[in-house]
């Protein structure tokens, strides 16, 4: 397994279960914008892209045209899991794509289905990604915390923190 496809598969894993990722950008009047997104991947591509579907018409679809520089971020509190993934968005118009990431919860926002012309399929090329991913357990964690305290120096190997060039 290649370097990329290892970041790729570690990025995944972290993700995968992660059903909304927040994703930024910056609006016309230069401050920062998030959104709240659900992920359609099934899996992470060779081309380290994500997917979202997202309204053609509304406030996000045109500030992305404007500038597509962009940031997902993804918390998973209970697993100790965080990860900030920086790229570039743009829009792909290719039926088979969506029809391979639909679902029927999509529907809820666009009830005409996979052809509905409000849909947009969002895609996210990750060039930079960052994850803190603590492995040890909560009492094991609140142990070295304490510990820092005590002698005054931070905490040391509380879980793995790595950046990754996919760009």
């Amino acid at each position: 397994m290649s370097q990329n496809e290892s970041s790729h598969a570690t990025l995944w894993k972290l993700i995968k279960d992660i059903r909304f990722g927040m994703l930024t950008h910056r609006a016309e009047s230069g401050e920062l914008h998030a959104h709240p997104l659900t992920t359609q991947n099934k899996d992470m591509d060779e081309q380290a892209q994500l997917y979202f579907f997202i309204p053609r018409n509304g406030e996000l679809y045109a500030r992305l045209l404007r500038d597509g520089q962009v940031n997902v971020s993804y918390a998973d509190p209970d697993r100790d899991s965080y990860v900030s993934l920086s790229g570039s968005a743009g829009f792909i118009e290719d039926m088979a794509r969506k029809e391979a990431l639909w679902s029927p919860m999509a529907k809820a926002w666009f009830p005409e289905g996979v052809t509905d012309p409000n849909l947009a399929l969002l895609s996210i090329r990750i060039g930079h990604a960052e994850y803190w991913d603590v492995k040890e357990n909560k009492m094991l964690q609140l142990f070295k915390m304490a510990a820092a305290a005590i002698s005054g120096k931070p905490p040391t190997h509380l879980g793995e923190h790595k950046e990754l060039s996919l760009g």
